[in-house]
């Protein structure tokens, strides 16, 4: 650490011991490993998605509306589940509205608020990415894993997500 570093921190000289044990620590590996398996197979699907005229993001819209009881949610929960602000998630239904992929519809239960909603389009155009984008899954993510050792993974990483992000399965109850 340069001295110009040292004081930024506010700290003295640095244990190289204490840095490197830390360093080693296997939940810094863990995270890593999950941020390059993330990152790896985002860009192997992204490939795929654009095969079909979709970018990553619609293609998780579509399919968190089609997997969701009556096929359609709040625009907040939708961006709640995204990751997207609001402002991202209404561009991205903007998006798929004029590829007439989903349409708006008022919200029964919210005057204020609307539903996105998948259309027929967007299920044919969604059951047209499917197959590919499973058999990418497939090679790249499942088929290294062992039944047993995939059934783990799911229960664990439900868990972790319901702890980060509770607000993941926002509407999933429409």
């Amino acid at each position: 650490m340069t001295a110009r570093a040292r004081s930024r921190s506010g700290q003295g000289e640095v244990d190289q011991r204490e840095v490197d044990s830390r360093l080693d620590d296997p939940r810094i590996t863990a995270v890593g490993l999950l941020i390059e398996t993330v990152g790896g197979l985002n860009a192997k699907l992204a490939v795929q998605y654009a095969e079909h005229d979709l970018a990553p993001a619609e293609f998780e819209v579509l399919v968190r509306i089609a997997r969701t009881p009556g096929q359609a949610l709040r625009m907040s929960d939708l961006a709640a589940q995204t990751l997207l602000t609001t402002s991202g998630i209404t561009r991205v239904v903007d998006r798929l509205e004029r590829d007439q992929l989903v349409e708006r519809r008022a919200c029964p239960t919210d005057r204020r608020g609307s539903l996105a909603a998948i259309t027929r389009t967007g299920l044919a155009r969604l059951d047209a990415v499917l197959p590919g984008h499973l058999d990418l899954v497939e090679k790249w993510f499942t088929s290294q894993l062992k039944e047993t050792d995939l059934d783990a993974l799911l229960i664990s990483l439900r868990t972790i997500r319901d702890g980060v992000r509770p607000e993941a399965t926002a509407g999933a109850d429409l």
